[in-house]
């Protein structure tokens, strides 16, 4: 425990001085708009500070926790359905995120391995939610870019026989699945290169390094499986139409 960053003015002048750093950077830098910055760091405090002062109540109650994990969830479909730029298609992002979610978190809490206690569980959920959001937002985002710009290659193989779908898989697939190179490259390189989130949280609560490594592999190869299914099913359904925006080439057999 003695690791553990305290708070105090320092830590708040460290955080003033990395925001606007960082906000300096975008904005001069001609990388987007330094508002964004800012209004990510002023966000995080505040969700934080939140969920700081309510989790402790939340933690007691095997239900409250349920319903925290499904607010969470939630809110990854709609922040995910909404940076594709299909909001009318959350169900079917959330069917993206269930398919990776659901099934690595049910064998880990239903194996035991990860005891199903509210402690547990809420860590190990945001973490697999959130890396499964992120790798379904960037899946979809790069297929349909893909069915826009190259649709004259979509209508080619479609005059060579292929089938809506599997025209679409052809042209969208292989750059869909680059969603999954920040888990591969983290999982590669954890130890060598960084030392990731749960590894150092666990041993800023007091356990051994042991400990602390066999809950980050658990983590890192669990987050890797959602996000490969995910990805999987993210490709399948954009190629089928489900996930779609108005102005995409769209499969001529595609759902409607």
């Amino acid at each position: 425990m003695n690791g553990a960053i305290g708070f105090g003015p320092a830590l708040i002048a460290v955080l003033v001085v990395l925001t606007l750093a960082g906000a300096a950077v975008v904005r001069f830098g001609q990388l987007g708009q330094g508002r964004a910055v800012l209004v990510a760091a002023v966000r995080a405090v505040a969700q934080l500070a939140l969920v700081s002062l309510v989790i402790t109540f939340i933690l007691r109650s095997d239900w409250l926790t349920g319903l925290f994990v499904l607010a969470m969830f939630s809110i990854a479909a709609a922040t995910s359905a909404s940076r594709i730029g299909v909001p009318r298609r959350i169900g079917w992002v959330a069917l993206s995120l269930a398919s990776g979610v659901v099934p690595v978190l049910g064998l880990v809490l239903g194996s035991g391995v990860v005891p199903a206690k509210p402690i547990s569980v809420v860590p190990i959920a945001g973490i697999v939610i959130g890396g499964s959001m992120t790798a379904t937002s960037q899946a979809a985002r790069r297929a349909l870019d893909e069915l826009k710009q190259r649709r004259g290659e979509y209508e080619a193989a479609l005059a060579l026989g292929f089938l809506p779908r599997h025209a679409a898989l052809e042209i969208c697939r292989p750059s869909a699945g680059h969603a999954l190179i920040p888990a591969l490259d983290q999982t590669r390189t954890v130890g060598l290169v960084t030392l990731p989130g749960a590894y150092v949280g666990v041993l800023l609560g007091g356990a051994s390094p042991l400990q602390a490594g066999t809950t980050q592999v658990l983590v890192l190869i669990g987050l890797l499986a959602a996000e490969a299914i995910a990805v999987l099913v993210t490709v399948q359904l954009v190629a089928a139409g489900f996930i779609r925006r108005d102005e995409s080439v769209q499969p001529s057999g595609a759902a409607r």
